[in-house]
């Protein structure tokens, strides 16, 4: 299987990419192909709504750098996004590329019929704390008619190394069974 990672953190070592580590290790074992993305280090903003997606010889005509993430889905047969909850929503570096997502829509891109999955950490200890990321990802998800393979949401996390008094390193490796 392959498998497009789509993370969202800036700390390298933060809780949300241990998860996604553990993730990683567990498909590699099960011979899966991963192309991981971190939206942290990359230059995409979001939806400029000029409907030129593909038009241009770019998935998104003002954020080139999406070229590699959008023909990286368009290969894989599920994606996983990684993010901690900034501001009881999804975090500005991993948001711009989930708005141009828009271009697979606009682009005509078939994309429906794949898998997807959710690793998310929060600081507070209320499940709720996360339903500003969990809710538009999977009405995102709908719209592209994915289907849900699994969601691994850790709440009560805040310093680096917490997810480890926690079992949210061994769902994201489960995880990997439900795709």
């Amino acid at each position: 299987m392959k498998i497009t990672i789509i993370t969202g953190s800036p700390r390298k070592k933060g809780n949300c990419m241990t998860m996604t580590h553990a993730f990683i290790q567990e498909a590699e074992k099960c011979n899966h192909t991963i192309r991981l993305f971190d939206a942290v280090s990359m230059n995409i903003s979001g939806c400029h709504a000029c409907m030129t997606c593909y038009k241009t010889g770019h998935a998104c005509s003002h954020n080139k750098e999406f070229d590699a993430i959008a023909s990286s889905i368009l290969e894989s047969d599920a994606i996983l996004f990684a993010m901690p909850v900034y501001w009881y929503s999804i975090p500005a570096q991993i948001k711009g590329v989930i708005d141009c997502l828009f271009s697979l829509v606009v682009g005509g891109k078939d994309v429906s019929g794949k898998k997807w999955g959710l690793i998310c950490c929060c600081e507070e200890h209320d499940m709720n704390v996360m339903d500003g990321v969990r809710i538009p990802m999977e009405r995102t998800a709908a719209l592209l008619k994915w289907g849900l393979a699994g969601e691994v949401l850790i709440p009560g996390v805040l310093n680096e190394g917490d997810i480890n008094n926690t079992n949210g390193c061994q769902l994201a490796a489960e995880l990997v069974h439900k795709f």
